[in-house]
């Protein structure tokens, strides 16, 4: 994933809410019982993890049983040091007291308690892309290194492969064309990490990457749940039994869910922006233009998709008067550069949400040569009287206004292509009038509308339209 393009926004449940899960999370809550169990007598070692004399009495606090009882408590027990719920106050003698965070999952503010939480978030997920502690141990040398060659394990590989997993898991999530709130199949997540973009039918070296992605990722949700960062559905275990072994029960090969399913939490969506933005990526949330001006709003939500671009304009709108947003979002609006059609379109969508309050605003620039056309629309739509009928030249001025914002909202889409069919369709004379318009981005739309026309005719017309155009503004 590449930082240099924003990520789509997210829509992050209010901190109190957040707050609550975090609390609430196995791990953490697991973690701050170690710290306030602590005492005198709980001794660590040289790396600050309990002392395994004392760790059956921690997992029996905890209430683990089980063969993994004595590494879940270590593991809580690990959370709390890293989070700061606990201090190591003497290294020699391995003693501890209660670290200066552990009062904060009671007395401080949810954004505290987040910030504890993305600690023990940061802490699990560094764990989860270390192999198993067995494989580990026998990789120490004499000399008390590890020796990563014989793991087969490169670390920073193994960093980068799952942060590239959480990104591309956090972008399907806040993507409004992405599965929402619904789990996504996890061959379906190993696949787009490992597979080419490029590629048409998987090879079968890459199918086994793939494979032994989807294995290497069922370890680590299994890690990642307990601290909220996703709902995990494991991998089937009847999966990855021996070929000889009869099965328990029949299975039904065609079960996509058989592979294992992960959802992102609301919580691990707020966990992941805090780690992409400290990656340095741009991940914007809905709710941030709210107290900004409204050139920051009809710029910012040009990146956005219409539902979140909505979302973020009602909240811009809630916290100002109608008929002076709707002032300020005009004036935001006027420009000939590349992005002012885009902007005029966000502005047309914001009016949109404003009743009759806004009326004087949307009359005050009738006869704006930029802004004329979107407030005859509006006055139109909203029924007032005395509208002026624009002229043939506005008419055009603003049809390609609208498709200049449309190619920049949306690339050459099917929306687009039906836009400039219909167009095409309606106005037998429009190419021929169409390249006079005096618009900065007359050629392009007229070269677009060439590119996706497809009529062979209609598009060869287009771009001899699109050569007058460009032709006439000197190009």
């Amino acid at each position: 994933m590449s930082d240099s393009s924003p990520l789509p926004p997210v829509r992050l449940r209010p901190e109190a809410e957040l707050a609550r899960a975090a609390l609430s999370t196995p791990l953490l809550s697991r973690a701050a019982r170690l710290a306030r169990w602590a005492g005198p007598d709980t001794q660590v070692d040289a790396g600050g993890g309990l002392v395994e004399e004392r760790l059956p009495a921690a997992a029996e606090l905890l209430g683990l049983g089980g063969d993994d009882a004595a590494a879940h408590a270590s593991e809580a027990w690990r959370v709390a040091v890293d989070a700061g719920l606990v201090a190591v106050t003497d290294e020699e003698a391995g003693t501890v007291t209660a670290g200066e965070e552990l009062a904060l999952l009671t007395a401080g503010s949810p954004h505290d308690v987040l910030t504890v939480w993305l600690s023990a978030l940061e802490t699990v997920v560094a764990d989860a892309s270390v192999p198993d502690l067995d494989g580990l141990l026998d990789a120490v040398d004499a000399g008390g290194e590890i020796d990563f060659e014989s793991l087969d394990w490169d670390p920073e590989a193994e960093a980068e492969f799952l942060d590239g997993v959480l990104g591309t898991l956090y972008a399907l999530t806040v993507s409004e064309d992405g599965p929402g709130d619904a789990p996504v199949p996890l061959p379906a997540l190993a696949a787009s990490v490992i597979v080419p973009s490029d590629m048409g039918e998987p090879t079968n070296d890459v199918l086994e990457q793939v494979s032994d992605a989807m294995m290497r990722l069922d370890d680590q949700f299994r890690m990642l749940e307990p601290v909220g960062l996703v709902e995990y559905q494991p991998v089937d275990e009847a999966l990855m039994a021996d070929a000889d072994e009869e099965p328990a029960a029949p299975v039904d090969d065609t079960d996509v869910s058989r592979y294992g399913m992960v959802r992102l939490t609301p919580l691990g969506a707020y966990g992941l922006r805090a780690r992409l933005l400290e990656a340095g990526f741009e991940a914007p949330a809905v709710g941030e233009l709210a107290d900004k001006g409204a050139d920051a709003l009809l710029d910012g939500t040009s990146r956005f998709g219409q539902s979140a671009a909505r979302a973020e304009t009602e909240q811009w709108l809630a916290r100002r008067e109608p008929l002076a947003s709707a002032r300020e979002l005009l004036t935001a609006a006027r420009g000939a550069d590349t992005g002012a059609p885009l902007r005029r379109l966000r502005c047309q969508q914001a009016l949109s949400l404003l009743g009759a309050e806004a009326e004087p605003a949307l009359r005050d620039v009738l006869d704006d040569p930029e802004l004329g056309g979107l407030a005859r629309v509006w006055l139109s739509e909203h029924g007032a009287s005395g509208v002026p009928a624009p002229s043939q030249e506005l008419v055009f001025w603003l049809t390609v206004d609208t498709l200049a914002a449309q190619l920049q909202a949306e690339g050459n889409s099917e929306e687009l292509q039906a836009l400039v069919e219909g167009l095409a369709e309606q106005h037998s004379g429009f190419f021929a009038a169409a390249w006079r318009v005096d618009h900065p981005a007359t050629a392009d739309v007229l070269e677009a509308m060439g590119r996706l026309h497809p009529d062979k005719k209609v598009a060869k017309e287009a771009r001899k339209a699109a050569f007058k155009a460009r032709s006439q503004q000197g190009g």
